[in-house]
């Protein structure tokens, strides 16, 4: 099975060193010097990491075969894809891989069904669980253990507990009355 584990950002320096956006819970396992990742597009590919580092906060990796600024500007936007066994899982219990995740059913903590995980959308500051409802609408959930309490993987579930207004068939209630209400 492959997964996204990174995506090539913007040339650093002068000798083939490229920013990576990491996508992976475990970037020392997947993006370690050594590893050779396809790509998307798989033309550019694969990828041999040479060298890696943190700078300012950032992964910077170098490939086999890329010295110089040029070819590392011609690497930016592609997605770095490691080949990873579909039985294997993340060494924290608390985490998961997406197609763990994907086709889980969605319940509330009192067991209404809410519809069917259809993907993760992994955004900068957390990720999000797309929801396909029975009507067609979807629903964006965020993977936080407050909203998501639990993963259950052999009754292929996750439960969550939503916030008032998460799910749009909740009538939302202010915490104020609006101007003009007596109360």
């Amino acid at each position: 099975m492959q997964l996204v584990v990174g995506r090539i950002g913007r040339a650093h320096g002068i000798k083939g060193e490229v920013s990576v956006e990491v996508r992976t819970d475990e970037p020392e396992l997947r993006l370690a010097p050594g590893a050779v990742l396809a790509t998307d597009p798989a033309a550019t590919g694969p990828l041999t990491i040479a060298t890696g580092r943190v700078h300012s906060g950032r992964l910077m990796l170098r490939f086999e075969g890329v010295s110089d600024r040029s070819g590392a500007e011609a690497l930016r936007n592609t997605l770095l894809i490691a080949e990873v066994d579909p039985e294997e899982t993340p060494e924290d219990p608390e985490e998961f891989y997406d197609h763990q995740l994907i086709d889980l059913d969605v319940v509330t903590t009192d067991g209404r069904e809410i519809g069917r995980i259809s993907e993760i959308s992994h955004l900068p500051y957390q990720d999000l669980l797309v929801v396909a409802r029975p009507d067609g609408s979807e629903v964006l959930v965020p993977f936080v253990a407050e909203i998501v309490p639990e993963i259950d993987l052999e009754e292929q579930r996750a439960v969550i507990d939503p916030p008032p207004g998460l799910l749009d068939d909740e009538p939302h209630q202010p915490d104020e009355p609006a101007a003009g209400d007596e109360g």
